[in-house]
């Protein structure tokens, strides 16, 4: 969508200048506002022309079966999905009697922007109705990360050059029609008619819905407040049913006159309240955001991001697409989590339906590393969420035959919803990337608190996971077979090194805070035998290596394994599950998104920098990039071993995933791991940063392209600043006592008395790294060339 001539490349917004209807559905995602917990999609303040009609309710789901053409033990019963819950942004408007569609009469100017400092969607609107009447529309819509349960809408009408009569209607609606959704597997199930209502209510300018789902159990409840300003006469009027309750505002407007309304809705749910207890919650959250105006409101959520972009903000000169894509990226990631308390981040946030609103490893490895740093309560409250969804994990792991936990590989309320045992819930890793996005938050803030409370269950049980689900072998070596790795295409594999690595750094982990906190421990009825056996299991983890090829094998046998048909692919081939059989991927070398190149950015004191080398340059050729996830994880090897051009390359693909619509399903709702993949490729990528345990290490090289890259972190209280240029690095202390780093291996203390600059080692230098044929990323030149052409 950016490289389309209504997007401007600007720093600090996405402007759009004109209104695309063939792009309709993918404005509707990135123009999307949420902060966790209510999530309200980008689509027109009058409802239609629309391409996916949103608003979610972070855990509202509803419950289906999932059919089977044979039973088997231990399979799903049920998948769980996101729903369109009621919707508070319809504002429909009529002119003279004919409502205000942009489909017809003439459209005279459009123009929408995403604010990304103020935190709020813009739209200004010219049109001529069809009888010539012009009127100019501006809307302010914003969903509040101050006061999570609301979100509110500014929506002003002015007649343009002669007197009209303007009736605006206000509404709550429910149950909303939903378009007929594709045959990708991605994309959700759509659930139609899931509400039944409870109650409904009009009452002066006051709304109000509830409503209860039918399968799920669980009640939503909708209220909505207005100020109502106009000349006089301007007249009010409500009406409710079961499915609609509407505010109707009438007023003759002269030309230059105005007409404003200020629409606060509040939403809450639960799986237990009585519906007095859910009404009266809205209620009372609607009262307090009434308090508060529609200009605190404002002010309240410029002051939130005001102190979000101080500690996140990532500066990034001599590419203005990626500033803007970086930033957007953060605003996106943020929205995802800010105010999710205690509930999952889903793998597209609150931006639509797609993957059927459900939590993947995406939210541990890609998502709450970003957060880690830059918004660390949000991590804690998505590890709170994992923590209170043990119940269902230690009974799936039990119904496994198994010790400890085993987490979903997808769901929402907890309970595993993955229908394909292969490529879904064989994915154990989802345990050590838990684990290890709780190790990673405990090393980066210091919160014992959490650690106690939260990050020693975590650990215990998915520790007793693996020692369960691994043996030893006569020699003594540990494996863990028949597992699917992150590559998909790969399943039921032995002895998965990214697996079996990410476990060795779990079972550690648990055995030091078993030490930690004893008595904590003894809650969990662990002690010394057991964290023996951890350890045991640990030291003794089998990493599979081709010792004649000189890599690492990414299962066991592997590189053994025939080579999949490159050369036969056509473009149109790919994604390659969509058109050919997962028996044939599974048996043949062909990474559908990157595996072992991941485990070397994540457990990267394992590998030497030789070894990095050797298995990028082989990994790569077989890569074929089918996951949106896969990207970023490739330009941070690139960028370590010295292939920055390509890293570049692959930091514009992640980059730019939704923003350009590269998979062609944005319009399903945004790929938030991708979004933060874009920090990660530049943090860890371009930056080098590397955080393991006390340790904090830079190794930073930039692209041709970039002239200077800054970034923010913050790490046990204090505030860093990290700048690169070409040829040297600053590191400053905003805030906080003085902290050890490493720069290319020299360790360095960096003081709020003066900033460190130290020289920037080059690149070593290394033959360029195939793609498979038709895979290879697209070279920036090559974009730009085509934007000029077209």
């Amino acid at each position: 969508m950016i490289t389309h001539t209504s997007y401007a490349v600007e720093p600090w917004a996405l402007r759009e200048t004109g209104l695309n209807l063939d792009v309709l559905p993918q404005s509707e995602s990135v123009f999307a506002l949420s902060n966790g917990h209510v999530g309200w999609r980008g689509n027109l303040d009058e409802g239609e022309p629309h391409g996916l009609p949103g608003s979610y309710l972070n855990g509202v789901h509803e419950l289906h079966p999932l059919p089977y053409a044979e039973a088997g033990y231990g399979y799903p019963e049920s998948g769980q999905t996101v729903i369109n819950v009621t919707n508070g942004k319809i504002i429909r408007l009529l002119v003279n009697d004919e409502p205000f569609d942009l489909r017809y009469g003439r459209l005279i100017s459009h123009e929408r922007v995403l604010d990304l400092r103020g935190g709020v969607l813009r739209r200004t609107v010219e049109w001529a109705s069809p009888a010539g009447c012009v009127v100019r529309v501006r809307s302010t819509r914003l969903v509040s990360f101050s006061q999570r349960a609301i979100a509110a809408v500014a929506y002003e009408v002015e007649a343009v050059d002669s007197q009209v009569r303007i009736v605006i209607q206000s509404e709550l609606v429910a149950n909303e029609q939903l378009p007929h959704t594709a045959g990708d597997p991605r994309t959700a199930v759509a659930l139609e008619s899931s509400l039944d209502a409870e109650e409904d209510l009009a009452d002066g300018n006051r709304l109000r819905l509830v409503h209860l789902t039918r399968k799920s159990g669980l009640r939503v409840a909708a209220a909505a407040d207005h100020v109502v300003e106009g000349p006089a006469p301007t007249r009010t009027s409500s009406e409710s049913g079961d499915d609609v309750s509407r505010l109707t505002v009438t007023s003759v407007l002269e030309a230059g006159q105005k007409l404003r309304m200020e629409k606060l809705v509040s939403y809450g749910w639960s799986s237990i309240r009585s519906l007095p207890a859910v009404r009266d919650q809205v209620d009372a959250a609607l009262a307090g955001a009434f308090s508060t105006g529609w200009q605190g409101l404002v002010d309240e959520q410029r002051a939130y991001l005001d102190d979000f972009w101080e500690r996140a903000d990532v500066e990034v000169d001599g590419d203005e697409e990626i500033q803007q894509a970086v930033r957007f990226a953060l605003f996106h990631v943020l929205q995802a989590g800010a105010r999710a308390e205690q509930r999952a981040i889903p793998a597209k946030g609150l931006t639509g339906s797609g993957y059927d609103g459900h939590s993947f490893w995406d939210t541990e490895t890609f998502v709450l590393p970003l957060l880690t740093y830059t918004a660390p309560s949000a991590v804690a409250e998505a590890l709170r969420w994992r923590q209170s969804t043990l119940p269902a994990a230690r009974d799936r792991a039990d119904q496994l035959g198994l010790k400890g936990a085993a987490f979903p590989w997808r769901t929402i309320e907890g309970s595993e919803c993955s229908a394909y045992w292969p490529a879904g819930a064989a994915a154990f890793h989802v345990n050590a990337d838990i684990a290890d996005a709780a190790i990673r938050y405990v090393a980066a803030t210091g919160d014992e608190g959490f650690e106690r409370e939260c990050a020693v269950e975590l650990l215990v049980e998915t520790a007793r996971l693996w020692r369960s689900l691994g043996h030893h072998d006569p020699h003594g070596a540990f494996h863990i077979d028949g597992v699917t790795g992150p590559d998909e295409y790969s399943a039921i594999a032995d002895d998965n090194a990214y697996t079996n690595l990410m476990a060795r750094a779990n079972l550690l982990a648990a055995a030091d805070v078993v030490e930690r906190h004893p008595h904590k421990a003894a809650e969990l009825g662990a002690d010394a035998e057991e964290s023996a056996a951890w350890r045991d299991a640990a030291e003794a983890m089998h990493v599979p290596y081709n010792a004649e090829l000189g890599v690492h094998e990414q299962a066991a046998g592997y590189t053994g394994h025939q080579y999949w048909d490159f050369a036969a692919m056509r473009p149109e081939d790919y994604p390659l599950m969509l058109h050919f059989p997962y028996f044939d991927l599974y048996r043949k070398q062909v990474v559908k998104q990157a595996d072992l190149v991941l485990a070397m950015y994540k457990c990267s004191e394992f590998f030497t920098e030789e070894h990095k080398a050797r298995n990028f340059a082989y990994y790569e050729p077989i890569t074929v990039r089918d996951s949106s996830l896969s990207a970023c994880s490739q330009a941070v090897i690139a960028a370590e071993v010295g292939h920055l051009h390509l890293a570049y390359d692959y930091l514009v693909e992640a980059a730019l995933m939704d923003l350009e619509d590269l998979e062609s399903n944005t319009r399903d709702g945004l790929h938030i791991a991708s979004l933060a993949g874009t920090w990660m490729a530049l943090v860890a990528g371009f930056g080098g940063m590397r955080h393991t345990g006390d340790s904090l290490a830079f190794t930073p090289r930039l692209p041709e392209r970039f002239s200077r890259l800054a970034f923010t972190m913050e790490l046990l209280g204090r505030r860093l600043k990290v700048e690169i240029k070409s040829d040297a690095a600053t590191y400053t202390l905003v805030s906080g006592a003085p902290m050890k780093i490493s720069h290319h291996g020299e360790t360095l203390t960096v003081s709020g008395e003066a900033p460190e600059t130290r020289h920037i080692a080059h690149a070593p230098s290394r033959p360029a790294p195939d793609q498979p044929p038709g895979r290879r990323p697209d070279h920036r030149e090559h974009r730009e060339d085509r934007q000029h052409n077209s």
